[in-house]
This record gives structure tokens, C-alpha cells and sequence, in this order.
């Protein structure tokens, strides 16, 4: 297929597969956290608008919480059947990893998630209230060991290879390996952002549409505080993460760079645009800022980090993709910095439903987390290569022995079947949000799953019995 082979038609199913997913799991996330604040407030202040906007969000959070399950399955039964040289080997630390998920988190959120969704007038509002948290946990609790099972094949550390298997003998050096924390503040923080500007969006959709409800612009001004305090606090995230990986990883930093070589003496430059060449081993047409790349990457003017000269050729990451990955991820960023800076200045002139200009603004961002996602997830795993675990296993030595016309007819088919499944149900979706909530939603379901006490109290109080006899 287009000249690629086994190795790369491999790497192109799992990506394919994993791009699918991971926008659902974020958006998981962030929903599930949302929805125990909207529910917070109600028991808390009684206003009916957080009552209201639960039961819309917690429809559209039941529909990607189901496409999350079914995508992320056919991610497990990939392990096995395009990398079971690499299940074999690292299987005693990634099995378990992904065994605990499934006992602490994902049976917490499924236990939990009737109750949340189908239970909030058959259950107390304390118990429903618990609920929500539970599966918001349980969120948490997934991204947690799925981030560390990550985070080990980028820092593995706490093993031993044993007759050439991995053999865990501390797990707390395993799970707490040394880019796990940052790496797991930096996608909650991402879901929480991804999910702010997809709420956003719809309430900012909804305004120009000239829906101006109290839900809608709650929703709005409920999503733009998150923006506000989360870019900022990202930005942060991303600096220490990357002096994480300069130290652990550094010629992940340097083809993120397009960094080749160093000068004895002088600084190094970030490269805001360039083409990295692999073959001729320099960034063409480089457009950069001096001093900027030692400061930002070292914290200090005069700084230096290793140059993809340093490492051998074949060691070395694709510099041309996630050169150009990193800068959508970061550029993105500045734009959701730049959102909730705007919003805020509008909220202060009180224009924030009114601006129409910040309204559209906010619509076109409103994918822009989830496309962030996926480029620091690009950045991440092909700035790994060509390990899958990291100085430990390469990716070669890990794929399974397919053919070519196998891996092609099987790639061809994920991209139909994902394409149909999960476009249908991503368009489902969106339909829900263009609805948009209804005032009426919590009261109507609150009376349509009241139970009557007696037999004759599920009857309306106005019936006349004598004029229905006439009519019988």
C-alpha cells in the first residue's frame, strides 16, 4: 500500500485507532468533571439553570462515554495481534498496568454510570450526588494507569530483563516513573481544556443563533473561566514536561527543535518555522529568534541541548513531523490563552453574549483542544521512535510477523468501519448539542419517573370521574 511497509502499515493501524480514541476519553474526562459541578451547584444554590444543564450534558456525555468503551477495545486485542513481540516482552508491566485499570476505573464508572445517568429521581440526591463523583473519579482514576503504563515505555525505569522478558521489581519506580506526573497533569489539564472549548463553543454557537437563554450563556461564561485559568496553567504544565523529556529524552527535544548541532559558545535559536531534512541533516528556510531556544528549553541565555547530530542516524526521531506537531499544539495553546483573555475583557464590559466577533472566535475554537491533543500525542509518540520502549525495545523488534496485503486489507477496513461507526455517532453528538438544553428537561423527567405512592395518586388531580363515565 503507497510503497509503506509491514512496520509503517502497523504504526498507521495503531495511530489511526488511537486518534479515534483518545478524543473520546478526553472529552470523557472533562463532561464527567463538569457535570459534578453542575450538579454541586444545584444542591447547593437550587438554581434550576445547573439543574437543566446536567440533564443536557450528561445525554451527550452517556453517547461518548459508549463510543470511548467500544474504541478503546479494539486498542487491547491490538496489543496482541500487531505487537505480540512487544506483549511478550513488556507484557509482565503493561498487562497489569492495564488489568488495574480496568478493576479500579472502569468498573467504578460503570457501576456508577446508571446511577448517574437513569437515577436522578429514583435515588436520593445525596446518593445521586455520590454517583456523579464516582464515575468523575473513575475518569481519573483510568487516565492515571493508563498515563503510567504510557509513561513507562517513554522512562521506563523499575525492571529487570529476565530471560529476555521485562520483570517488574518495584512498582512504585514503575507507575511513579520519572515523566509520569508531568505527563499526567498535562492530559487532564488538555481533557479539562478540550472540554471548556467544546462547551464553549456550543453555548457561543447557540448565542449567534439567537438562542439567549440563561442555560446557554451559563454555559458560555462557565466555560470561558475554565479557559481562562486553565491555558495559562497548561502553558506551565508544558514547560516543566518539557524539561522532563530534555533530560530523560533529549533527542525527542532536538527533532522537536529541528535542533542539528550546537556552536561552541553560542546559544541556541527557536526555530518558529522551518522544514527539517532528515537526508541533508539541517531545518531549510529557518525563521528564528536568538537566545530564545536556550532560555525556553534550558532557563538560562547561554544554554545548550544535545543536537540530532549527536545521536546516530538511526536513533534519530522524524524531526520533519513533530517539528511541525509540536508548533500546532503550542500554537493552538496561545489561541486558547488569547480566548480567555478576550472573553474576559469582553466579560468586564459586559459583552460577553454580545460580541459577535468573540462569539464566532469562540465557535472556531471550539475543536481546537481536541486537535491539540492529537498533535502533542503525535509529538509524543513519534518523537519516541524508534523505540516503543525507550532505549529498551525497538519498534521493529516489536511488531508482529503480517504481511503486507494482510496489514493493508485490515487498515482499509478499521478506516470503513471507524469512519461509518464513529462518524455516526459522532454526528448524533452534535445533533444533541444543536438542540441545545431545554428549561424544561429536569422538571419533565422528574415527573415522568415519579413513583406514586398509591395507585389512584398517578392520576391528575383535575379528572372528573362523572364526566368520564358519560364518555365511556
Amino acid at each position: 500500500m503507497f510503497g509503506l511497509s509491514a512496520l509503517e502499515l502497523a504504526r498507521i493501524q495503531f495511530g489511526f485507532t488511537v486518534s479515534f480514541h483518545i478524543i473520546f476519553p478526553a472529552i470523557t474526562i472533562g463532561l464527567a468533571s463538569y457535570l459534578v459541578v453542575l450538579e454541586g451547584l444545584w444542591l447547593w444554590k437550587k438554581v434550576a439553570v445547573f439543574r437543566d444543564l446536567y440533564h443536557f450534558w450528561s445525554k451527550i456525555f452517556a453517547v461518548n462515554f459508549a463510543m470511548g468503551v467500544v474504541s478503546g477495545l479494539v486498542m487491547a486485542y491490538e496489543f496482541g495481534t500487531n505487537w505480540s513481540y512487544f506483549s511478550a516482552f513488556a507484557g509482565g508491566v503493561t498487562g497489569p498496568l492495564l488489568a488495574y485499570e480496568v478493576l479500579t476505573a472502569f468498573f467504578l464508572e460503570a457501576g456508577f454510570l446508571g446511577v448517574a445517568l437513569f437515577g436522578w429521581s429514583k435515588v436520593g440526591p445525596t446518593l445521586h450526588f455520590f454517583a456523579t463523583i464516582m464515575v468523575a473519579l473513575g475518569t481519573l482514576i483510568s487516565a492515571t494507569w493508563i498515563l503510567a503504563s504510557n509513561s513507562w515505555m517513554q522512562t521506563p525505569q523499575g525492571f529487570e530483563i529476565i530471560d529476555g522478558r521485562v520483570v517488574p521489581v518495584d512498582w512504585l519506580q514503575v507507575i511513579f516513573n520519572p515523566s509520569f506526573p508531568y505527563r499526567l497533569a498535562h492530559m487532564v489539564a488538555a481533557a479539562y481544556l478540550a472540554t471548556a472549548l467544546f462547551v464553549g463553543a456550543s453555548g457561543a454557537w447557540h448565542l449567534l443563533r439567537r438562542r439567549d437563554t440563561l442555560a446557554v450563556r451559563t454555559m458560555l461564561s462557565m466555560a470561558m473561566w475554565m479557559v481562562l485559568a486553565a491555558a495559562p496553567l497548561q502553558i506551565l504544565i508544558g514547560d516543566q514536561h518539557g524539561l522532563n523529556t530534555l533530560k530523560h529524552q533529549p533527542a525527542k527535544i532536538a527533532a522537536i527543535e529541528g535542533h542539528w548541532q550546537n556552536t561552541p559558545g553560542k546559544s541556541v535559536p527557536l526555530i518558529l518555522f522551518g522544514v527539517p531534512d532528515m537526508t541533508a541533516e539541517t531545518t531549510r528556510f529557518a525563521v528564528s529568534v536568538p537566545h530564545l531556544g536556550s532560555l525556553l528549553l534550558t532557563h538560562s541565555w547561554d544554554g545548550q541541548i544535545p543536537g540530532l547530530k549527536e545521536f546516530a542516524s538511526e536513533d534519530r526521531p522524524n524531526s520533519t513531523v513533530v517539528f511541525w506537531s509540536f508548533r500546532i499544539m503550542v500554537g493552538l495553546g496561545m489561541l486558547m490563552v488569547l480566548l480567555g483573555l478576550w472573553a474576559a475583557w469582553a466579560r468586564l464590559r459586559c459583552q460577553l453574549y454580545r460580541s459577535r466577533l468573540l462569539l464566532h472566535f469562540a465557535v472556531l475554537m471550539g475543536p481546537a483542544g481536541l486537535i491539540a491533543i492529537l498533535a502533542g500525542w503525535f509529538t509524543t509518540e513519534i518523537g519516541r521512535q524508534p523505540w516503543v520502549v525507550y532505549g529498551v525495545m525497538r519498534t521493529s523488534d516489536a511488531v508482529s510477523n503480517h504481511s503486507l496485503q494482510e496489514l493493508s486489507a485490515t487498515l482499509a477496513i478499521f478506516v470503513l468501519v471507524y469512519c461509518t461507526v464513529f462518524g455516526t455517532g459522532i454526528s448524533y453528538m452534535i445533533k444533541l448539542v444543536a438542540r441545545g438544553p431545554d428549561a424544561s428537561l429536569g422538571q419533565a423527567e422528574e415527573i415522568l419517573h415519579r413513583r406514586p405512592a398509591r395507585p389512584l395518586s398517578a392520576a391528575p388531580d383535575n379528572v372528573d370521574p362523572a364526566v368520564d363515565l358519560v364518555k365511556d
